[in-house]
Formats: C-alpha cells, structure tokens, sequence
C-alpha cells in the first residue's frame, strides 16, 4: 500500500475532515514533523484520539528520502539525492550566498549569509531542451504536493533555507496543482517562506501563466527564453512550438500589467547559436516594454555527445553591454555554482538505470540558481 506524505495539504485536510476533525491541526502536525522527521505520526501532541488511527493508516511523515548530498570543493553548493517512494530519484540543490559580497547598483547590499534550494516539480521533463542533461531523462511521473515540500524538509535539516526557485528537474507548470499547493505550504506555517522570496521558472506555458497573478500572487516569475526569435526556440527547445513567442510575450505583458512585478529572463548563451550582436539587439527590442532582468547563463556541458559549446566570455559581455547600453535592461551574468558536482544549470539528470543496479543514482546534473 503507497501511503501519502503528511505535506499532501489537499489530501490530509480532506480525510481529516471527513473523520469530522477541524484542519486547524494541520499546521501542528506539520511542526512537529518539520523538528521531528524520524518521528511516529502517533507521536504528535495534542491531536483529538481520532485523529491518530488515521493518520497512521493512511499517511506518512516523510515519503521519500536523503539518499546522498554532495557538496561543492567550495562548500557553497549542496547537491541532495533524494529518493521518492515510487522508487525513481529527484534532485534538490542548495546554494549559498552572503550578499554583502556583492553590490546592487553600485552600493554595498544589505544583508548576509543566506541559502537559495533549487526544487524539483518532476522526475524527467517532457519539453527535451537540447541543452539541458535533465530531457534526456524523458517524462518518469510528476511530483505530488507532499513530495516537492519534503525537498525543503530535506534541505531545512541542512541549513536554513530563505529562497526557494523552481529551476530543478522538470516543467514546473506542467505540474500546475501539485505546484500552486506545494507553494501555498511553503508559504503558510511553519515554514512561513515569503512568496518574494519564491520563484517560479517555466520554458512559457501559456495558459499557466495567464493563471499565476490569481493563484499565486506575489511569487517570481522567471522565463527560460533562450532565443529573441521563434526559429532558434524551436530548433534549441522543441516544446516552444506549441508556444509562439508572439502569443507568449502577450501573456507576459499581461502578467505584469495584473501584478506589477518585474519579470526575470533566463538566457543560455550557446556558442554561435544564440549569442551574437544581431541577436542581442532583437532580444533587446523583444524586451523593452517591459520591466525584466535578464539572466545571461554561461552553458554547462552535458556530456562528450553536446552539440554546443560555451560562448565566449568576450561574446556574453558584448550581449549584455548591448542590453543595458542601447534598451536600458537590466542584466546579470549568472554567477555559477556546483559545476564539480553537476549540480550547475542545465546539468541536472538522474540516471535511473545506474541507480538500479547499483543501489544509488549516477548523478550528471543540473539546476538553475537565479540571484533574489
């Protein structure tokens, strides 16, 4: 028998509810869960007797679990192996930060040490970037709600997370309910993450975007664009035929025109394939009425069998001296991290049949980190 995880908000208020017990003790047991990850559903205090034979039979505290972490030669990047109860494998990543280090225009940034987890919303992906180690997993399953929140359990006994980005394996909006609820509890007690503090990453799912500013208010919004025009799109993600980036860039002027929030452009820079001054300026022009940053994201490496090599370093800043010089957008060159434990954007991938017959999952990687 699969038993639910005790993070399926969705499934554990409705049986709660059903037995005739208020869901006002949902966030109790979520507490205690959170400081007591090894513990007995039966041990949670003050619950109503009901309450215990349920959730015994039908739930469990934790699902999945911390196979393996790996971390960078750094010590700034934290790679977790985390095995679901379907026996397939996810991967989560942390990474940390102390934002006095760097500066936002030009003035020393406030704060200090804080941690970014790069979660995953499935096991695989169906969009097949070219790019990206992760599609060539294919499409395994999506995650439940439960299953994407005990990543940040996970991750919480690590360290303290303050960020959370969506940018691990998989096509966050592909998986639109287990998203929104999984977000909804991270947001809500006892984790209490702020939703500005949140982003979500989609290849331009259109109609799920159109969704977003009602389901999820104040939450970031990045989009992997990776091309200013619709024949590189297709030909570098074959899953942006089914999204013209006409149709797209409508839905994201009318996303910021409902919350008003700036949009975050997530750009590979592929080598002779989307990096030169003619394609800087057309993004530029795709751009500029609108409030973006735009990401510039140096290409890892997948594999010997990579049709694609880096852009140069002399290219992407040439590309960003044009975007902020000519249409005054704002753009950063991404910061890498955990490239020495595939654990960089684009490197992400589980490889399921090592993991069978070896007891462990052969990680290549990949992950997005996005600086908020």
């Amino acid at each position: 028998m699969a038993f639910r995880s005790v993070f399926d908000g969705g499934a554990l208020r409705t049986e709660l509810e059903n037995a005739g017990i208020s869901p006002h003790f949902v966030p109790l047991i979520w507490k205690y869960v959170v400081h007591n990850p090894g513990c007995d559903l039966g041990d949670v205090p003050s619950l109503p007797s009901a309450a215990y034979p349920l959730l015994r039979s039908k739930f469990r505290p934790l699902t999945s679990s911390l196979s393996s972490s790996l971390d960078s030669k750094d010590n700034l990047t934290t790679k977790l192996l985390i095995r679901l109860q379907n026996g397939n494998s996810v991967e989560a990543v942390i990474m940390r930060y102390d934002t006095r280090l760097g500066k936002y225009d030009g003035k020393p940034r406030p704060g200090g040490p804080r941690s970014t987890l790069c979660i995953s919303s499935q096991v695989g992906c169906k969009m097949s970037c070219k790019f990206c180690a992760t599609g060539t997993m294919g499409f395994k399953n999506n995650l439940s709600a439960g299953e994407i929140v005990e990543q940040l359990v996970h991750a919480s006994r690590i360290t303290h997370i303050r960020n959370v980005v969506f940018m691990g394996m998989g096509e966050p909006l592909n998986n639109y309910a287990a998203l929104v609820e999984a977000i909804q509890i991270m947001t809500g007690l006892p984790f209490q993450l702020s939703p500005k503090r949140i982003t979500v990453s989609t290849v331009g799912i259109i109609h799920a975007i159109n969704k977003l500013p009602d389901d999820l208010p104040n939450v970031n919004l990045a989009v992997s664009l990776h091309a200013p025009d619709q024949d590189i799109r297709c030909h570098i993600m074959p899953a942006a035929k089914a999204f013209p980036l006409g149709k797209l860039m409508d839905s994201l002027h009318s996303y910021q025109k409902n919350t008003q929030q700036k949009i975050f452009i997530e750009y590979i820079m592929l080598d002779g394939v989307n990096d030169q001054e003619q394609q800087a300026h057309q993004l530029g022009k795709l751009l500029e009425e609108l409030h973006v940053v735009v990401n510039l994201i140096p290409f890892n490496p997948v594999g010997s069998s990579s049709c694609f090599r880096t852009s140069s370093e002399q290219n992407v800043k040439k590309f960003q001296s044009i975007l902020r010089g000519v249409y005054n957008i704002r753009s950063t060159i991404r910061q890498e991290m955990g490239q020495d434990i595939s654990g960089a954007c684009g490197q992400l991938v589980v490889n399921l049949s090592k993991e069978r017959s070896a007891g462990r999952a052969s990680l290549l990687t990949d992950i997005e980190d996005l600086h908020i």
